[in-house]
C-alpha cells in the first residue's frame, strides 16, 4: 500500500498513529483488530517500523546498533539485517555518528526488513539515497511484499509507488482524498487529440470528455480498460493530432495538488 501526498498531508502522522506513538484525536485505528494506541504493546509485535526521522544509537556502531534493535524481537533475524547492510556495502564498524544521512537511512531500512513481521511501514525509505540503492531497496520492499507480508510505504516519488504498490492511498490536509488500485491505473489511458473538423462525441461507456476546447478543436479524454472500441471510434474522426498516453499516478495525484512539483 502506497501513501501519497504533500508535506504536511497527514502522511507520518497516519503511520505515527498506527505504530501507537500518537493517539487519534477522533476514532480510532486499528492493526489487526488491535487499538494501535490503548493496546500499542500488542500492535508493536506485528509491526516494523522505519521512522522518516532517523535518529538514535549515535555512539554505537552499526553492526552494535543493528544487534541490538534485533535483540528486541524473539523472532528478529540479525544475520539477515547483516546480510543487508553488507549488500548496501555499509561500514558495519564504523559509528553511527559518523554516517551520512543516507547511510543511517539504510541501516534503518536493513533493521526494519530484519525482522520478519506481518507489517512493514516504510517512512520514505528512498529519500536521500542514490539512485542504485533506491532500485535495491525498492526490489526487497517487492520481494517482502511478494511473500506475503503486507508493506505501507510513504513516499514522494510517484514512480517509486507505482513499482511497489497494489494499492495508493492519496493524503489531503489529514483525510483520505483517494484510494487507487495500480492495477486500475494501469488501464487507464489519455487521449490527446487535434480535430481537423466537427467531432462525433464518444459514446459514455466508452470514454469520458476531461477537457474539450472548441476553439482550438482540442479534446482529452480518458478511457480504461480495452482501447479496441475507442480505436474504432476514433479512425471515424476528422484527426489531424492524435496522442495516446498511460494514465499513472501523476494525472490522478495533479488533480488533487495542480501546483505541486513532482
Amino acid at each position: 500500500l502506497g501513501l501519497l501526498g504533500p508535506n504536511g498531508a497527514g502522511k507520518s502522522t497516519l503511520l505515527r498513529i498506527l505504530t501507537g506513538f500518537l493517539r487519534p484525536t477522533q476514532r480510532t485505528a486499528r492493526v489487526d483488530g488491535l487499538d494501535c494506541y490503548r493496546q500499542s504493546v500488542q500492535v508493536r509485535r506485528r509491526v516494523s517500523y522505519m521512522p522518516g526521522d532517523v535518529r538514535g544509537f549515535s555512539r554505537q556502531t552499526a553492526r552494535a546498533a543493528l544487534q541490538f534493535f534485533c535483540g528486541l524481537r524473539s523472532d528478529a533475524a540479525p544475520l539477515r539485517g547483516l546480510q543487508l547492510a553488507e549488500t548496501l556495502r555499509l561500514p558495519l564498524n564504523r559509528r553511527v555518528d559518523q554516517y551520512s544521512t543516507g547511510m543511517r537511512q539504510q541501516l534503518a531500512v536493513c533493521i526494519a526488513m530484519s525482522e520478519p513481521t506481518p507489517l512493514l511501514i516504510l517512512d520514505e525509505p528512498t529519500a536521500n539515497l542514490d539512485p542504485s540503492i533506491r532500485h535495491r531497496i525498492l526490489q526487497w520492499v517487492a520481494d517482502v511484499r511478494d511473500a506475503g507480508r503486507t508493506v505501507l510505504v510513504s513516499s514522494h516519488v510517484l514512480s517509486e509507488v507505482e513499482q511497489a504498490a497494489d494499492r495508493v492511498i492519496i493524503l489531503k490536509e489529514g483525510s483520505v482524498a483517494e484510494t487507487l488500485s495500480m492495477k486500475d491505473v494501469r488501464r487507464q489511458h489519455l487521449i490527446r487529440m487535434t480535430l481537423a473538423g466537427p467531432w462525433t462525441p464518444p459514446p459514455p461507456e466508452l470514454a469520458s470528455v476531461v477537457e474539450r476546447d472548441e476553439t482550438e478543436r482540442r479534446a482529452v479524454l480518458q478511457a480504461s480498460g480495452n482501447l479496441a472500441p475507442l480505436l474504432g471510434w476514433l479512425a471515424m474522426q476528422p484527426l489531424a493530432e492524435l496522442h495516446i498516453e498511460p494514465v499513472g499516478l501523476a494525472t490522478h495525484y495533479q488533480r488533487h495538488f495542480p501546483a505541486s512539483p513532482l
